[in-house]
């Protein structure tokens, strides 16, 4: 199979992500070691899994009640860091597009102006037949 590539958002260069290449063989020793642990020796999977779990444990540990008040600032904070990060991503259309996209907007809004006006006059001129004004 072909190497993959993995290229992460923010950074110029290429960041290689090893993948293992899928044969018949390299899956059957995998679940000779998932199936047969021999005498108590880890898993590559049981040490991935510890890594991760110690990785998530390194949160801060303040008591509930201060985590409960503080929880409104963090949140809002979180949403500003966020919205700043995507604003980052936002690829801007240059001066020249954007006055095209306003007149074509103050077109749209013109052409249907007018059309609701139309449809006024004529429903005005229909109920005034009908009530005989």
């Amino acid at each position: 199979m072909a190497n993959i590539t993995r290229i992460k958002a923010g950074s110029g260069e290429k960041q290689p992500e090893k993948k293992a290449k899928s044969s018949k063989s390299s899956k059957k020793d995998e679940k000779k070691l998932k199936n047969n642990p021999e005498n108590g020796k880890k898993t590559p999977e049981t040490t991935v899994k510890k890594t991760e779990n110690k990785k998530a444990k390194k949160q801060y540990h303040l008591p509930k009640p201060i985590l409960f008040i503080t929880a409104p600032f963090r949140a809002i904070g979180r949403y500003l860091r966020d919205s700043w990060h995507e604003l980052r991503q936002v690829r801007w259309t240059n001066r020249k597009t954007t006055w095209k996209i306003v007149f074509a907007v103050f077109i749209y809004t013109a052409l249907f102006v007018a059309i609701i006006m139309l449809l006024d006059i004529f429903f005005t001129f229909i109920f005034n037949l009908i009530l005989g004004k």
